[in-house]
């Protein structure tokens, strides 16, 4: 008799443990349906750029399911999106702060996130938090050493503050070096440090090093009209953009600006960017450079512009065309 009332208890608690679980399974449905529903409003608000509104959705799924590690992801990037670098107002230091935090308890939950470690880099970078941007910055490198995208994003962190400190001008530089190491036929890598170059505060020899690269570019596409318009650019600046050198030393870089952009025509008659630059070139430096031809050189100057407007308007009229099509079609 003691054993089939002990039976009958035992049965009895299993049939309350069942309830309780089943109980706890459906509120624990029913939180989580609650909270799809507002992270997907907050998502649309969010791509509808209505932040504070995404702010709000997001803070309400994620009290029905803190584990949803992109709610805290996008309520950071909400926050990030109403901060305003260089304000320095109580206001816009709690956005940061509430930024830092959602991107943090992401980042516990996913550590090995690369979207939301460059998040919390970022969000330290606009606060111009140079040592816990940088931490976040390597930890994507640390990720994937072998991905050469990540080269970039760290060394466009450096060159952010390269024109204020040589040691970190030499970071980004290596990082662009070490992209280039990764996959050295890519001509690629060599534009991107040529154009770091060119970023950086201008100088005679600053120009030089860019062209460097351009020429290292052009080795390995020597039929890119737009690597030779890069180049012909280059040698403009240097030329234009530093009128007390010596007169000799800037019309040679002015004729090599001229032989890169007749050869970025002569690769493509239908670009019409390097016309815009040969008469820009013509107009600028070669008439004042040698006044005897001045009036040749402005005739240039008109001849290319003309071409250039003109292949710009044909341009225009065939992609208005092809619009229409579409419609029609």
């Amino acid at each position: 008799m003691r054993q089939k009332r002990l039976g009958f208890a035992l049965m009895a608690i299993l049939a309350f443990s069942l309830v309780l679980v089943f109980t706890s399974c459906e509120k624990l449905s029913v939180s989580r349906l609650r909270a799809n529903y507002h992270f997907n409003k907050a998502n649309q608000f969010f791509k509808d750029g209505k932040f504070r509104r995404a702010i709000t959705e997001y803070e309400v799924t994620l009290k029905y399911n803190p584990q949803l590690i992109e709610a805290n992801r996008f309520l950071g990037e909400s926050y990030k999106s109403l901060f305003k670098p260089g304000t320095d107002t109580p206001e816009n230091k709690d956005v940061a702060n509430k930024a830092l935090e959602a991107f943090t308890r992401a980042y516990e939950a996913n550590p090995t996130n690369k979207e939301i470690i460059f998040s919390l880099g970022d969000m330290y970078d606009k606060q111009r938090d140079f040592p816990n941007a940088e931490k976040y910055f390597l930890k994507i490198l640390d990720l994937d050493p072998s991905n050469m995208s990540n080269f970039y994003v760290v060394a466009e962190f450096y060159k952010r503050y390269a024109g204020e400190n040589e040691a970190l001008r030499s970071k980004a530089e290596s990082m662009y070096l070490r992209r280039i190491e990764l996959d050295p036929e890519n001509p690629q890598g060599y534009a991107y440090m040529a154009n770091y170059f060119e970023n950086l505060t201008p100088t005679p020899e600053v120009f030089d090093q860019a062209n460097e690269y351009w020429k290292k570019r052009i080795d390995l596409e020597p039929k890119s009209a737009e690597a030779w318009l890069a180049m012909g650019v280059n040698r403009w600046s240097r030329s234009y953009r530093f009128q007390n050198l010596p007169a000799a030393e800037r019309l040679k870089a002015a004729l090599e600006s001229l032989n890169a952009l007749e050869k970025a025509n002569s690769l493509d008659p239908d670009y019409p960017e390097p016309y815009s630059w040969l008469s820009v070139l013509h107009r600028s430096v070669l008439s004042k450079l040698e006044p005897a031809k001045e009036s040749r050189h402005n005739a240039e100057a008109d001849r290319a512009i003309e071409k250039f407007n003109d292949m710009r308007k044909r341009a225009a009229e065939k992609k208005k065309l092809e619009q229409e099509l579409k419609k029609t079609g």
